[in-house]
């Protein structure tokens, strides 16, 4: 069985910064791409950053420029690094893994369900402005 274990979600004061960490682990688990998403209830899911197998990173507009996905494939650890964060940014953030190509926010957006095969919990991210 897969799983996909997210944390390093809390309470940040606006302008502040936060690391997010997903551990993946378990028997077939399909990693060539991992995604980061976020959603707040009531709103459709949204993609936030990919990343591939050869470290090709996509990053959403929304967030582009203060957050950074990165990976540590030894420790099958995903990272998504958020700075200057804004009170817009609150959210659950979830990670996701499948096998899809291109691995890019506009395809992950597209049909997430669809081509990540595996999601984690989530974690929240809570911003006081």
């Amino acid at each position: 069985e897969v799983t996909l274990v997210e944390s390093g979600g809390g309470s940040v004061n606006a302008g502040g910064s936060l690391t997010l960490s997903c551990v993946g682990s378990g028997y077939g688990w399909q990693s060539w791409c991992m995604a980061w998403f976020r959603q707040v209830p009531g709103k459709r899911r949204e993609a936030v950053a990919t990343i591939n197998d050869d470290a090709m990173t996509t990053i959403a507009d929304s967030v582009k420029g203060r957050f950074a996905v990165s990976q540590d494939n030894a420790n099958n650890t995903l990272y998504l690094e958020m700075n200057s964060l804004k009170p817009e940014d609150a959210a659950m953030y979830y990670c996701a893994s499948g096998s899809v190509s291109p691995c890019d926010v506009l395809v992950v957006a597209a049909h997430p369900d669809q081509v990540l095969q595996d999601w984690g919990k989530g974690t929240q991210v809570t911003i006081s402005s």
